[in-house]
């Protein structure tokens, strides 16, 4: 059949109406809907950020750039290029460029947990999925919602982020927030962000996290020692085995409060005023164990810092997001006799083939031995 001139006219009016609804309802949820505004906040805050790129490299040979940041610098292209060439890591043109902020803090993250079940409160984004965290570039918008997540009975925490990743989507620029923190620092928080570059399972945050926190240690661990600096490297992998420490003691507690709200089940006002006093008891036994058990066997951080630890649900929710399993990853890596480029490599295999379960792939790896 032969379309006709006006049949085509038709037809195009027709979709220019349909886009046009499309596009009105996309302004309208993001101009209307929280999550919208939300989103345009974030948005524009990431376009200021990639808006004020500079080359590092020109940084770097500009007469004008301070020894210390010029060192920062050159410490961070060397940390990408060894995540490059000797871990296989996507890194893309991230950490090419430096942006400059008008604040002294990134970014504050906002956690939540219910107060008497191990659940934490998530939201819902695009790409990444479902995620345990929303973070804010207005500050003032974090603390009310902090309020808001208390006021409807959760546990609520506000900490505060120097670094993100927008998985390979831009190419994300090196932040100042991130060069305050020392050398050693900053170099596991160029390969922890690159892992994300490298591989992210959406809605999988506590898996990404841990993964991620597992490669950035190891990681820098052999930048350094790969440079002939043994003392940076020893610091670095002992500062990861805190981490393994304080991973088993967050484990350790979440079974306990876990087995305790499942011996005490029911909605009833009792039955939730009973969990929550037993967990409260819990944790309390818990400061005691911080302070006399957890405390002396941390090579790199004082008793004193761990004793100001706060706990409650959110916190041991948000703890376990980066600290989860660290021992299973380091254990894959002692069955491929310490090559951590093999390591990961295999890990994101395992990943990938069970997104729904990547833990248990990766606890399955541990167990099988490396093919010879």
């Amino acid at each position: 059949m032969e379309v006709t001139e006006n049949q085509r006219v038709k037809w195009r009016r027709r979709a220019a109406r349909t886009l046009a609804v499309v596009a009105l309802a996309i302004v309208g949820y993001l101009v209307l809907a929280p999550t919208g505004r939300y989103l345009l906040r974030a948005g524009w805050e990431e376009g200021k950020i990639l808006a004020r790129r500079t080359p590092i490299t020109r940084l770097v040979g500009d007469s004008t750039t301070t020894p210390a940041l010029r060192a920062k610098l050159a410490l961070v292209l060397a940390a990408r290029a060894f995540a490059h060439d000797s871990l296989g890591l996507e890194t893309g043109q991230s950490f090419t460029t430096y942006s400059r902020l008008d604040r002294d803090t990134l970014v504050l993250l906002l956690s939540g947990a219910y107060r008497d079940k191990l659940r934490a409160r998530t939201w819902w984004f695009p790409v990444v999925g479902r995620v345990p965290y929303k973070g804010y570039f207005d500050f003032a918008a974090a603390r009310a919602a902090e309020r808001q997540l208390t006021a409807e009975g959760f546990d609520a925490r506000l900490g505060v982020a120097s670094a993100f990743s927008t998985l390979g989507w831009f190419n994300d620029p090196l932040l100042p927030t991130t060069l305050r923190a020392d050398s050693l620092t900053v170099a596991n928080t160029v390969i922890h962000e690159l892992t994300h570059n490298t591989f992210y399972a959406p809605g999988g945050a506590v898996f990404n996290e841990s993964f991620a926190n597992f490669v950035g240690a190891r990681g820098a661990e052999r930048f350094f020692r790969s440079r002939g600096q043994a003392v940076a490297a020893q610091t670095v992998a002992d500062r990861w085995e805190d981490e393994k420490v304080l991973g088993r003691f967050w484990a350790s507690l979440y079974a306990r409060v876990d087995s305790t709200f499942k011996a005490m089940p029911g909605e009833e006002p009792a039955r939730v005023a009973a969990r929550i006093a037993a967990r409260d008891s819990i944790y309390a036994r818990a400061r005691t164990m911080l302070r006399d058990t957890v405390g002396p066997q941390l090579r790199t951080m004082k008793v004193g810092s761990v004793q100001r630890i706060r706990i409650d649900n959110a916190v041991l929710m948000a703890r376990r997001v980066y600290l989860t399993d660290l021992d299973t990853f380091d254990a894959v890596l002692a069955r491929h006799g310490g090559d951590l480029r093999a390591s990961v490599d295999a890990i994101v295999k395992a990943a990938k083939a069970d997104r729904k379960h990547p833990f248990d792939a990766v606890r399955a790896l541990a167990r099988d031995s490396v093919p010879r």
